[in-house]
């Protein structure tokens, strides 16, 4: 469990550097243009896509954020070999029942396609917050793949009986 929530931990500063580091930056015709996650959300909204900006800051920031804190909440103490903190079993179900929904890999998969479309029209440069997302995509995926959720349910409740 400890890796469990180490990784988490991990994937919640990478979330942070990807949502507000530059994702990319532009150069065509002589003008270039940085931009981040958080410059995009707000870009929607400014733009009349109210409904697409708030689609965008929920499902590729808030909630896969909001998920790897309710991660952490239910499994750090039972980490540290404590009982579990109040309510970890209904934060855990939050975080298991939020998985399909939490889309940050499927973004940077988006934006890797949309990366080779532009590529022979403007000049892309990745910025510090693409890698970021890249690496979050990688360490989620460790996470998940660690993670043995009937272990974890188990623990929960002989630890809370205890």
């Amino acid at each position: 469990m400890t890796r469990i929530v180490m990784l988490a931990a991990t994937a919640a500063v990478l979330m942070i550097a990807a949502i507000f580091f530059p994702f990319l930056e532009l150069q065509v015709g002589g003008l270039s243009r940085k931009s981040s996650v958080f410059d995009a959300i707000t870009a929607f909204s400014a733009s009349g896509m109210l409904p697409l900006s708030i689609a965008v800051a929920a499902l590729i920031v808030v909630l896969p954020f909001a998920r790897l804190v309710a991660i952490a909440y239910a499994l750090g103490p039972m980490a540290l070999g404590w009982h579990p903190a109040p309510q970890a079993a209904r934060a855990f179900r939050w975080a298991e029942a939020t998985r399909p929904w939490a889309m940050a890999e499927i973004f940077i998969v988006g934006v890797a396609v949309a990366l080779v479309k532009i590529t022979g029209l403007a000049k892309v440069t990745p910025g510090p917050a693409f890698w970021a997302f890249a690496a979050l995509v990688l360490v989620t995926v460790l996470k998940d793949s660690f993670m043995c959720r009937l272990t974890v349910w188990k623990t929960l409740e002989e630890r809370s009986r205890s």
